[in-house]
């Protein structure tokens, strides 16, 4: 059986991003902070696709851990699912409060740690098995904040922003060995992320967001915006020159 991991399952793309894997026969590791949650949605997964789903616990704050979480996974693809780790989503995030942030460095600091070194950290230990073994894939999501730093969410889109490039790095260097990386930057999603945010314009469904990153996975795609629409409205802003851009209230 193919077998993936996600890693932040219980959010509102991953859930749906899961119901994809599971239809396309994939056996999934769900992993996250809310073990008792996440042994829900694995039953659910089990009777609504007929695919065999497993809960594991995961930190993402917890650096120190993840070597073991990594190896543990790995073994676990073996024991239950009787195959290789095939691929690997990454679909957890910490918007924060940018206003806090800016007074408030502990605020800042886990945005940032969140975002970005706790990604970079669970990711370098997958990517080193599977450009061992020479296949596989990761899937991350980014955002479209990571395009341009904005006054609004400069915090959370600088930690976008670095996650990106780190993503396009580690694309080039896994290309040899036959590992794809694909980077996802969605815009507006219905989550509970966004819940209740100000200026939520295009808002899209997290099944809406899991069908185009199906659809990119399979056509072993680099980048994807989600909707699609979202990669010209980010042309356009990247477009502004910064004189201008700057006595803008974005």
């Amino acid at each position: 059986m193919k077998t993936a991991v996600v890693l932040g399952a219980t959010s509102g793309i991953a859930r749906a991003l899961a119901g994809e894997l599971a239809r396309e026969g994939y056996g999934l590791i769900l992993a996250g902070r809310d073990l008792e949650e996440l042994e829900a949605l694995a039953a659910d997964l089990g009777v609504r696709y007929g695919t065999l789903a497993r809960a594991r616990r995961f930190d993402a704050l917890d650096e120190k851990s993840h070597p073991a979480f990594v190896e543990e996974c790995l073994e676990e693809a073996v024991r239950e699912f009787g195959g290789e780790l095939e691929g690997v989503v990454l679909a957890y995030g910490y918007l924060g409060d940018q206003k806090r942030a800016e007074r408030d460095f502990e605020e800042a600091r886990r945005i940032v740690e969140t975002n970005f070194v706790s990604c970079v950290s669970v990711l370098h230990q997958f990517a080193a098995h599977m450009e061992q073994r020479g296949r596989g894939w990761l899937c991350v999501f980014s955002s479209v904040a990571g395009d341009r730093g904005r006054q609004s969410n400069y915090m959370y889109g600088a930690a976008k922003g670095g996650l990106s490039l780190f993503l396009q790095g580690l694309r080039n260097r896994l290309a040899r060995s036959g590992v794809r990386v694909l980077t996802v930057k969605p815009g507006f999603v219905d989550t509970a992320m966004t819940f209740g945010k100000e200026g939520m314009v295009l808002v899209a469904s997290p099944e809406a967001v899991a069908r185009g990153v199906m659809k990119a996975l399979k056509k072993g795609r680099d980048v994807v915006y989600v909707p699609g629409f979202w990669r010209w409205i980010m042309a356009g802003v990247r477009a502004v020159p910064e004189r201008v851009f700057k006595k803008m209230s974005l």
